[in-house]
C-alpha cells in the first residue's frame, strides 16, 4: 500500500490526503488494466446514468461538471456504445441520456472490480475494520 508518509510531514495529514491516495491506488488499478480506453471520469458519468435516463444538464450537476464537459463524455460514452441520447419526448429541445446494454454490463464489470480491490483493503486490516471503515464513509457520503 502506498504510504502518505513519504509526501507530506505527519501533522500535516488528514483525511481528504489518506482519501486521496486511496483513489489514487484504485485509478493506478484501472490504469494498468484494459478497460477498452475508458478513465475513472468516465465510470463516474456512466455510473450517474438512472434507468430512466437523465438530461445532460442535470447529469452534469450529478458528477460536478459542466455541460459542455459532461456532454463531451456523454459523445465518447455514446460513440463506444455504452450510452445513448433520444430527444426528450416532453421537451424536444433536450435529450434524454440513457445505458445501453453494454453500458450496464461495463457498470457490472467495473463494479465488480470495485469490490475485488475494496476485499485486498479488508483483508489488510481486516473485515471488522474494513466494515466500520465503509460505513463511515457511506454515512459521511450523505447516502443513507
Amino acid at each position: 500500500m502506498t504510504s502518505v508518509n513519504r509526501w507530506v510531514v505527519a501533522d500535516e495529514q488528514h483525511a481528504a490526503m489518506y482519501l486521496g491516495v486511496l483513489l489514487n491506488q484504485v485509478r493506478l488499478t484501472f490504469a494498468a488494466e484494459d478497460w477498452k480506453g475508458l478513465r475513472q471520469s468516465h465510470f463516474r458519468v456512466l455510473f450517474s446514468v438512472p434507468a430512466e435516463g437523465v438530461s445532460i444538464t442535470e447529469l452534469a450537476e450529478r458528477v460536478g461538471m459542466t455541460k459542455q464537459g459532461c456532454g463531451q463524455f456523454v459523445s465518447q460514452l455514446t460513440d463506444e456504445g455504452y450510452l445513448t441520447q433520444a430527444a426528450d419526448p416532453r421537451d424536444r429541445r433536450a435529450r434524454v441520456v440513457r445505458r445501453t446494454a453494454a453500458g450496464r454490463r461495463m457498470v457490472i464489470r467495473v463494479t465488480a472490480r470495485n469490490l475485488q480491490i475494496e476485499q485486498q483493503w479488508a483483508d489488510e486490516v481486516g473485515a471488522d475494520r474494513y466494515a466500520v471503515f465503509r460505513s463511515v464513509l457511506h454515512q459521511l457520503a450523505s447516502l443513507e
